[in-house]
């Protein structure tokens, strides 16, 4: 399901060759990972080594660092990466069926092939794709067919090779990107445009955190850089592989960080207005228009659901 004959590459000012997603050449790659790894505060978490690495720790929010201490030692188990990887595969299963991670990128790629799409899993609430696992017979109750909750405190993302998000921002919470498995590219950005400065980019492996807040790095791009098969990444693009990197996102509200600066009174009054100051809410650049737009934080998968119909495959 590729269409990698169709994708036009972006050119710079001076006419070098750029690539999806980050629209970059080379020779800007490295320059902006090492812009990434003299930031401060450096935009990843990590034991310092070094005492310029100490300072940019050091300046780290208290807050954050609380967070990040709390994820650490969380993995997704050897089981649940190679389930995860079944229902992935581009191959059918004996019933005839694509697995259900699979069908579900497929049905976002329908409703919106502006970017390869990736699956967002709640740890609260009810999701969007939940009724597929009950067609399948993992779950046993009826369940909604709607687009379910918004604003999950806590989320799994599921991100296939060669997938990416667009450019977005995550208003006014705080909060951490943490790599359970794979690997992921994040590229910061200064501000919530598509020819926004690029502020560094950085790779998360395993056990690697990077964070935010109002304030500090709000925005971002997150992609996959595994090998996702035949051709180049783009609009349209879905993989022909099972390969896949994944992480764990918590995001809270200003009223839920209280060691955060934030002015209580002026956000409450004015969040009905700017719903994007709250979770519920976030702001990205669309991909084919390259203009402002919002999404209300629906996810695709409750993780209840996708636990159960994990520990339910069978892996040979």
């Amino acid at each position: 399901m590729t269409n990698s004959n169709h994708l036009e590459e972006d050119r710079n000012q001076d006419g070098c060759e750029t690539e999806y997603p980050f629209h970059i050449t080379k020779e800007q790659d490295r320059d902006l990972r090492q812009k990434a790894a003299r930031a401060i505060p450096s935009p990843i978490i990590s034991q310092a080594s070094f005492f310029d690495e100490y300072v940019q720790q050091l300046m780290i929010p208290p807050v954050v660092m609380d967070m990040a201490r709390k994820a650490e030692n969380m993995r997704l188990s050897s089981w649940e990466v190679a389930a995860i990887r079944k229902h992935l595969s581009p191959s059918k299963h004996p019933d005839g069926k694509v697995g259900l991670l699979r069908r579900i990128l497929r049905l976002k790629a329908e409703a919106d092939p502006s970017h390869p799409p990736y699956i967002r899993v709640a740890c609260t609430g009810k999701s969007q794709y939940d009724y597929l696992a009950e067609a399948d017979g993992h779950i046993r109750e009826p369940l909604h067919e709607d687009k379910g909750d918004i604003g999950s405190p806590v989320v799994l993302e599921i991100w296939p090779a060669q997938h990416y998000s667009p450019i977005h921002s995550h208003g006014e919470t705080t909060g951490i990107v943490f790599c359970l498995a794979g690997q992921l590219d994040v590229m910061l950005y200064k501000s919530l445009d598509w020819n926004a400065e690029k502020l560094g980019l950085t790779t998360l492996s395993p056990g690697q955190c990077a964070w935010l807040s109002k304030d500090t790095y709000p925005v971002h791009r997150v992609y996959c850089p595994l090998n996702g098969g035949e051709g180049k990444t783009g609009p349209g693009f879905i993989n022909s592989t099972e390969e896949f990197g994944a992480s764990f996102h918590v995001y809270l509200d200003e009223d839920e960080v209280p060691m955060m600066p934030h002015d209580y009174e002026v956000h409450h009054n004015d969040i009905e207005k700017h719903p994007s100051h709250s979770r519920e809410t976030f702001n990205f650049i669309s991909e084919d228009k390259r203009e402002e737009d919002k999404f209300e934080t629906h996810s695709d998968l409750s993780w209840a659901v996708l636990r159960r119909v994990l520990a339910e495959t069978e892996i040979s």
